[in-house]
């Protein structure tokens, strides 16, 4: 199942970029089903990226199932404290509920970079 066009999968992709090299952390996106619980699956993905990880945050959205998760790891966490990442994912889900999933996507990684770069020490 395609949920992005091309365009707009390039689109995300110069967004991480950009909010990577912006606040100094890593990001990742995963769009689909989760294997087993959505938060679970979402942290597994997180510690996959092994020593990136504490400096990295993960948006998983599963999309079939309307649900979204931002994992963060704990260099990231004193940037991006919970209540941002609640607040930006609302937005996001937000625009996914309009059916602009790549216009949330690009919102949330942009406006979370924007965040950690505002607490860059």
């Amino acid at each position: 199942m395609r949920v992005l066009t091309t365009a707009q999968a390039d689109d995300v992709r110069r967004v991480i970029a950009t909010a990577e090299r912006r606040s100094g952390l890593r990001f990742g996106v995963f769009l689909g089903a989760p294997v087993g619980g959505r938060r679970h699956f979402a942290e597994r993905l997180h510690a996959a990226l092994g020593e990136e990880s504490p400096g990295a945050v993960v948006i998983l959205v599963d999309v079939e199932a309307r649900g979204l998760e931002i994992v963060t790891g704990e260099r990231a966490r004193r940037r991006l404290s919970d209540g941002v990442c609640r607040l930006v994912g609302m937005s996001m889900a937000t625009a996914f509920s309009a059916g602009d999933l790549a216009g949330g996507l690009l919102y949330g990684i942009a406006t979370l970079a924007e965040q950690a770069a505002a607490r860059r020490w």
